[in-house]
């Protein structure tokens, strides 16, 4: 049956391929139009989900979004056609190229349609036995250290479960840095989801450290951490601390002098000490 015109974005499997549904594969065996991340990826997919490559498969790349997403837009105008945007694997847009296109097609009243299915962030919630409730997700963990650091302690404070994207090769370094700002807090790494040898393992960062450097893991994997304990005396009292010293110390030395007194967290401690100081500016 011919789709109707409009850009559909449709979900792909991450691992298994029994996960695609039913109107995903239908929708992509009737559309004329492929756009994907990489067009060898995606004709192996559609080759191993029995759909056949007489279509006209197109890249659309982060670096190239605008360029092609005003090309895409055209073609389902001019064509009065159906365009399938799919990720390599698992939900598009979902820290994939996407969401500029989405917007371009409603800037021209183009109907978008959404096909659900497989998604590695709900997947790992799922798996990790942490909050569910509330959660934030943060895309890939930065390459750099600097940058890895400050956005775990931009984020620390936030009272959701974290997830982050991470590759096996860098993942020894993440938990490092996580072992130093986000304490003794749960944590899961999940990989392979899906797949053969789906694993979650859970513990703190230090102790995924120590699993982990004995038994490198391999491909791209899920990081949750759990939310902050909820503040309790101590975290009380630390706040009146910082607000004493505050009142007359720069904010370096406030801090060093608070985790003196009361054996804190020098990243929490420095994090709460921010706010403080952020909020008396207010």
């Amino acid at each position: 049956m011919p789709l109707k015109k409009g850009l559909y974005v449709v979900s792909t499997p991450i691992g298994n391929l029994g996960d695609i549904s039913a109107r995903a594969l239908e929708t992509l065996k009737a559309a004329e139009y492929i756009a994907c991340e990489d067009t060898r990826v995606t004709k192996k997919l559609f080759s191993l989900l029995g759909i056949g490559l007489d279509k006209k498969f197109m890249t659309y790349e982060d670096h190239r979004e605008e360029e092609r997403s005003k090309i895409i837009a055209d073609i389902i105008d001019d064509r009065d056609t159906a365009v399938a945007l799919v990720s390599d694997a698992g939900s598009p847009l979902i820290s994939d190229p996407g969401y500029k296109l989405v917007r371009k097609c409603r800037e021209r009243q183009i109907p978008v349609f959404v096909l659900p299915g497989c998604c590695a962030v709900v997947s790992a919630l799922q798996l990790s036995g942490l909050p569910t409730n509330r959660f934030m997700f943060a895309g890939f963990v930065p390459n750099r250290e600097k940058a890895r650091r400050d956005l775990f302690i931009e984020l620390a404070g936030i009272n959701s479960t974290l997830v982050f994207y991470e590759t096996a090769l860098r993942l020894s370094k993440t938990l490092a840095a996580a072992a130093d700002v986000f304490a003794d807090r749960e944590m899961a790494v999940v990989r392979e989801i899906t797949k053969v040898h789906e694993e979650c393992r859970t513990g703190t960062a230090a102790e995924l450290l120590a699993f982990f450097s004995a038994e490198p893991p391999k491909g791209e994997l899920v990081l949750v951490v759990a939310p902050p304990v909820a503040e309790n005396n101590e975290n009380n009292n630390l706040n009146g601390v910082l607000k004493e010293l505050l009142a007359t110390m720069p904010l370096k030395t406030a801090v060093a002098e608070a985790v003196k007194l009361c054996g804190s967290n020098k990243n929490e401690t420095y994090r709460l000490a921010l706010e403080i100081k952020n909020e008396s500016k207010k």
